[in-house]
């Protein structure tokens, strides 16, 4: 089979005997480790005033794969357990309101924990109105915020240490139960976990913060709120001075950047100033990875930025938790020959919230200033903010308490994604090894399915070796993995690149393989092209490039499918035919499952709904994005 789909790769150079990979000869990564860094607890503000009471305890528990009481009440476990865990509750007002709620008589003894009470109605105690209608409880509380910051504004450590009356103490109490949960859950070689918590801005992108150290280190620092401040070079400020100051490792995970409001890879800084090389250099070193897909949609492209990407619609998010958000569609652009000085003010939306035009704008940053700000991976996490890392379609149990599975969600919920999973090429599964492994980048996204992703790139792969048993020794003796950068073409040769892309054992078969290329060209112009380097069932690329469909099984009355169409496992050796060794240029990636049952599918299956409204989409195309491979000419 292999030895076919192979016939569909590019012919390439012949492998010489000398390496120039300096991974050669050393330990390599033999396994995938799969996690999530973006899980909400009962210590989240929002999570707790929207019912939940399930504690960090609650949600380790449940990536280990043992069974817990979800918000409704019912049993729920994972099929297959995960990796690794981070809880990332929000460290603004962290713990706070469970401590008003349990009746913590140092905050209710503030004036500022009174006007909190008074402007929640919750006549010292919460249990009323969190009974109450939930959005309108969300109302009351943000607005109470207001209250406090404006009463705290001049306080001089900052808005983040006492909005709500908690003194350093409060603050220091908190964050040592946040350590002490990761510490108790920890267990090398069999499931890892991470202290880390969520800084959480108005606008711009949020950020997860992802510690590699253990409580005698961690517990030498406490969160940077966004209540310090909403400026990510103070967060970077923040994380180089932990590492400096302890010795420690620390770096911020940003979200999905779809609804940063077009700043999350603005082109000037929170200030208004243009890019410079510091400013890039501290971003690329404190933000090595970044969080494409997860419950509020997939960030990857728009098909408003890629009207040429057929895939490009894929789980696009239009509206927020109460549907305030607008619609992306309105504000974007097709204009995807953008401006190449980083001094240029940002197009239109949403140019600027998406991954693949930020790898863009990266290249040309890079060329103006002499370090590129967006060199990140990719991972998948889920922002759950029910304690439950789900992001199967068959067990999805929501963003918040009030999207758990119901009769009602389909209709009222059913934009959000069953999304994501962090995939990790790590030597062993322990703090260390994974933390390396996303400090380097040889990392992976996936919207759910545990597919598992071989990338590597390099001048001397031969079509062979895509069929070898040892793929990834020849990978790391001949090229650098998913993550890596590639230098000074030697004359006569582009790159080529060692692929392999196997499918979830308990899921879908796969679709096809792309090759996602992006390029500076020399007048200042920025582009990309996709190119299917392997499909499945035999299909070839017509004259002009199109493939077809590889079909559909699935039967949505059912909610199921059948794997009679795709391929288990796809493989080639891909050579760049468009390459220009003065150009700068990245590649990754994106591999597509056959069409499957959404969430929504299996929701109106099981509760029995009819009469679905036809904007529900009710079949899912999942996918999973390698980190990219970088070329830079020198």
């Amino acid at each position: 089979m292999l030895a076919r789909l192979l016939m569909l790769s590019m012919l390439t150079y012949t492998a010489v005997a000398e390496s120039y990979s300096p991974h050669a000869g050393n330990p390599y990564p033999t396994n995938v480790y799969w996690g999530d860094t973006h899980v909400h607890t009962s210590l989240s503000s929002d999570a707790y005033i929207f019912g939940v009471r399930l504690t960090a305890d609650d949600a380790y528990r449940f990536a280990k794969g043992e069974t817990v009481t979800a918000t409704s009440g019912e049993a729920i476990r994972l099929h297959r357990p995960l990796d690794f865990l981070m809880v990332s509750d929000h460290a603004e007002n962290m713990g706070v309101i469970a401590r008003i709620d349990a009746g913590d008589k140092k905050l209710l003894a503030t004036e500022v924990g009174k006007r909190t009470a008074r402007a929640l109605d919750y006549d010292i105690s919460l249990k009323e109105a969190l009974d109450s209608n939930t959005d309108e409880l969300l109302n009351a509380f943000n607005a109470a915020t207001l209250i406090a910051i404006k009463a705290d504004s001049g306080t001089k450590k900052g808005l983040g240490h006492a909005v709500y009356g908690e003194d350093e103490d409060f603050t220091r109490s908190v964050w040592k139960e946040v350590i002490d949960n990761a510490e108790r859950h920890n267990d090398p070689s069999r499931f890892t976990t991470f202290t880390g918590y969520e800084w959480t801005v108005s606008s711009g992108g949020h950020r997860n913060v992802i510690f590699a150290d253990g409580p005698e280190v961690t517990s030498q620092t406490m969160p940077f709120t966004a209540l310090d401040s909403m400026d990510p070079e103070d967060l970077w400020a923040y994380l180089k001075d932990y590492e400096e100051s302890t010795g420690g490792q620390a770096f911020a995970i940003p979200h999905n950047g779809n609804l940063s409001g077009n700043r999350m890879f603005a082109l000037t800084t929170r200030k208004g100033e243009p890019l410079d090389q510091s400013y890039a250099i501290t971003r690329s070193r404190f933000e090595p990875i970044y969080e494409v897909t997860q419950i509020k949609g997939t960030g990857e492209t728009h098909p408003l930025l890629a009207p040429n990407d057929e895939f490009a619609n894929y789980e696009i998010f239009t509206w927020g938790i109460t549907k305030s958000q607008p619609d992306s569609k309105k504000h974007g652009s097709t204009d995807t020959k953008v401006e190449t000085k980083v001094s240029i003010a940002p197009r239109p939306k949403p140019a600027h919230s998406y991954a693949r035009s930020a790898l863009k704008f990266g290249l040309a940053a890079e060329a103006e200033v002499g370090t590129n700000p967006f060199k990140f991976g990719f991972i998948g996490s889920t922002d759950s903010h029910t304690a439950l890392a789900t992001a199967d379609q068959n067990n999805f149990w929501g963003k918040m308490p009030g999207n758990e599975p119901g009769r009602n969600r389909v209709v009222t919920g059913w934009n959000y994604s069953a999304g994501g999973y962090a995939a990790v090429w790590a030597k062993e599964n322990t703090r260390e090894s994974i933390f390396a492994a996303m400090r380097r980048k040889e990392v992976y996204a996936s919207t759910g399915p545990r597919m598992t992703v071989r990338f590597f790139g390099g001048w001397d792969y031969s079509e062979p070796d895509a069929v070898r048993p040892n793929l990834a020794e020849i990978g790391y003796a001949k090229g650098v993995p998913m993550g890596g950068d590639l230098t000074a073409a030697p004359k006569s040769k582009a790159p080529s690149f060692l692929i392999r892309a196997v499918k979830d054992p308990d899921g879908a078969n796969l679709d096809r393989v792309q090759v996602i290329k992006g390029w500076y060209e020399g007048d200042g112009k920025l582009h990309e092209k996709i190119y299917n380097v392997a499909l499945s069932d035999g299909r070839k690329e017509n004259r002009k490039g199109k493939v077809n469909p590889v079909g559909s099984t699935v039967d949505v009355p059912d909610a199921s499918y059948t794997n009679s169409i795709g391929d288990p496992e796809l493989a080639a050796v891909w050579t760049d035919p468009n390459f220009d060794r003065s150009e700068r240029s990245f590649y990754y990636l994106r591999v597509l499952e056959i069409p499957t049952p959404r969430w929504t599918a299996y929701d109106a299956k099981f509760y029995g709904l009819k009469n679905i409204p036809k904007e529900v989409p009710m079949v899912v195309q999942e996918r999973a994005f390698s980190s990219p491979i970088w070329y830079t000419p020198i």
